[in-house]
């Protein structure tokens, strides 16, 4: 298993963050994660990540399907590959009806088909085709007007640059497995990964792929503490943002992750409260059980046994969300070392 650092959406909250990034490259750790929803874009984070680094692959998590044309996509990652010296990883997701569709103004509805017609045009991109496409979200060249079927006028380094898909449901993780060469995954847990692994290997099949190949990406919440209720505490907020905010009533992927793993009835409280403004009370309403199945908590040796048991739950890579992310450089550096000596420890170590 592999390790990774993933800022999220949160590369901007920190200057320095430049030089954590350099530290996990010069800690051996084989890729950097950048995402966004409706604030800092993650194409601008990647280049500078890429312009600050030699090493270490750089990967968006996600760039959202609705915020660009598949063909800007492509051009996008054929630009950030050349840039990096092909160090580049492509990861897309739909997000949520309400982003969508409140910020950039695109239907949610058919979000499988979108993606499937979505990522095809962006292989095709960077295969310098002629891109000539009649599906049911996308018409190239628009018909009856002066557009011409346009291939990229570029060289990537790579005609297949590695993409990755963020899923969720069984019908999107069967899409990733077809697909995709990677899946992103949040609220990864060792008791629900062959839930998921079988969809995608399912994909795979239907692909004529198997899973050797493909890159089980599980982005993790890191807080090391002695007392492990209190590097608990240090997750909660994060758990209940995604749990309790990351969408609607109605529609919540992350609300949804937590009930299918068996916190029903906590997923419920974790949302009302903090869709009616208490935010401290959704806090308190994360079961310790849910932090600790989904995150690396507590000291170096409890972090190394977590470690083991992701790897042997499907996990190729594990991406570090840092919870101390209000803390100064010098220890925000020290839990990634923590978390680096731990995964040594291991005896998954890549």
């Amino acid at each position: 298993m592999k390790l990774g650092l993933n800022f999220g959406q949160d590369f901007l909250a920190h200057a320095d963050n430049t030089a954590l990034a350099q530290e996990a490259e010069r800690l051996g750790l084989t890729s950097c994660w950048a995402g966004e929803a409706y604030g800092a874009d993650a194409v601008s984070v990647l280049g500078h990540l890429a312009a600050h680094t030699t090493r270490i692959g750089i990967g968006s998590a996600i760039l959202q399907v609705p915020a660009r044309t598949p063909a800007m996509t492509g051009m996008t990652a054929a630009s950030l590959d050349l840039l990096s010296g092909g160090r580049f990883r492509l990861g897309l997701g739909s997000s949520g009806p309400q982003v969508s569709e409140g910020w950039h103004g695109v239907r949610f509805g058919k979000p499988l088909g979108r993606t499937r017609e979505y990522t095809d045009i962006i292989r095709r991109v960077l295969r310098r085709e002629r891109v000539e496409v009649a599906g049911a979200h996308y018409t190239l060249p628009l018909p009856h007007g002066p557009g011409l079927p346009l291939k990229l006028i570029v060289h990537p380094i790579r005609e297949r640059v590695p993409l990755y898909l963020a899923a969720t449901g069984p019908k999107a993780l069967e899409l990733a497995g077809e697909i995709a060469d990677g899946w992103l995954a949040l609220f990864y847990s060792a008791d629900q990964a062959d839930h998921a692994l079988r969809h995608i290997a399912a994909g795979r099949g239907a692909a004529g792929r198997g899973m050797d190949s493909f890159d089980v990406v599980a982005t993790v919440p890191v807080a090391v503490h002695e007392d492990v209720e209190k590097a608990a505490d240090m997750v909660r907020g994060y758990v209940a943002l995604y749990v309790g905010g990351m969408g609607s009533r109605e529609k919540n992927f992350y609300n949804e992750i937590a009930v299918r793993a068996g916190f029903e009835k906590a997923a419920h409280e974790i949302q009302d409260r903090y869709l009616s403004g208490d935010r401290p009370g959704a806090h308190r309403a994360v079961p310790f059980d849910l932090v600790d199945r989904t995150s690396l908590i507590g000291d170096e040796e409890r972090m190394a046994a977590r470690m083991k048991e992701f790897a042997e739950a499907g996990v190729t890579t594990l991406a570090l969300k840092l919870m101390d992310e209000s803390a100064p450089l010098e220890a925000r550096i020290g839990t990634l070392r923590t978390a680096v000596r731990a995964w040594e420890k291991s005896g998954v170590a890549e």
